[in-house]
């Protein structure tokens, strides 16, 4: 049985990392046939890395729905692997991928969604909410005799990631503070980028008489990480990682936005995604954690809070603030 896997959005974290961990982790490299990246920038240093490990680098023009049909399958593409991008069209785009793979007669499709799309109001948080209009495209042909793609999918829906914290890296490092729009009391449980994508990668690797193992196949998959943290309790648990203290400060959203203008360079949709999912864990929409799957898929633990720190602790330890002797 072959397995020749397409991940879309290869230039952004979450397709890069899976990528990479298929074709350097022995685990997952040996049941691997192919890997196809897919890139509105086939140019970017992601796309280079992996296509120096063995990938191939296929650019990505949305709105040519008929070439993509072609490439996949000119590439023999029997699962997908479709992460939506960070782009203002993600909604338009992830369909146009679905179709694609349909009409490719694509059997496996691994979809990387988020979790809280199902709390998340229309009007208020449409960007989480598009997500489930995502997963609606995707898993609207599964059973359908006719069509390969609905034979044999699944969704992991990701957490908040916890690598989005480091956007506040330098208020951490100058102020020794942790600014997040979060209230002072809900809680939500952030999850390792690594974590997502160990779970992706044992389901696209997975192998069952229908596709994807049968352990994976026609599951939804909810992974956040293991923690329930307020405000208070992640910037304890920064401190503890750090060995100095970390304070939390629950800010505005108008600040918030004020920081993601000046700190990260995402696209727009996403920090509004971001800030989106802010509003949700106000809401307390986001007090539960899910880690049966990891575990189930992984059999191992998921990265606690205080791990997850200590992996950047280069970016976030505050700098000591030096005493100035008269002038």
């Amino acid at each position: 049985m072959t397995r020749n896997v397409c991940i879309t959005a290869v230039d952004g974290q979450t397709g890069f990392l899976i990528a990479e961990l298929l074709l350097k982790e022995g685990k997952f490299h040996s049941k691997i046939d192919s890997i196809t990246g897919l890139t509105m920038d086939p140019a970017s240093p992601k796309a280079k890395e992996l296509e120096s490990l063995g990938a191939k680098i296929v650019p990505h023009t949305p709105g040519r729905e008929r070439i993509m049909v072609k490439m996949l399958k000119d590439v023999g593409c029997d699962t997908i692997c479709l992460i939506p991008p960070a782009h203002e069209d993600k909604y338009d785009i992830s369909i146009e991928l679905a179709n694609a793979a349909k009409k490719a007669g694509v059997q496996n499709v691994l979809l990387i969604s988020s979790v809280g799309c199902d709390y998340a109001d229309p009007q208020k948080q449409p960007r989480l909410r598009e997500f489930i209009d995502i997963e609606a495209a995707v898993l609207s042909t599964k059973g359908d005799p006719d069509n390969a793609l609905g034979h044999s999918p699944c969704v992991i829906r990701a957490g908040f990631y916890a690598e989005n914290l480091l956007l506040y890296s330098e208020q951490a490092k100058q102020e020794g503070i942790l600014p997040l729009p979060i209230g002072e009391n809900h809680k939500f449980a952030p999850v390792a980028l690594g974590d997502v994508a160990h779970v992706a990668a044992h389901v696209l690797a997975g192998k069952g008489k229908h596709g994807f193992d049968d352990k994976h196949r026609g599951q939804m998959m909810i992974v956040t990480g293991p923690m329930l943290c307020a405000g208070k309790e992640l910037a304890e648990a920064a401190s503890q990682a750090l060995g100095t203290k970390l304070e939390f400060e629950n800010i505005s959203e108008r600040e918030a936005k004020k920081v993601l203008a000046a700190q990260s360079p995402s696209d727009e949709s996403e920090k509004q995604y971001l800030l989106e999912y802010y509003s949700l864990v106000r809401e307390g929409k986001t007090n539960y954690i899910a880690t049966t799957a990891f575990h189930d898929v992984t059999g191992t633990q998921p990265t606690q809070p205080e791990e997850f720190f200590k992996l950047y602790a280069a970016d976030l330890r505050p700098r000591k603030k030096v005493k100035h002797n008269g002038a």
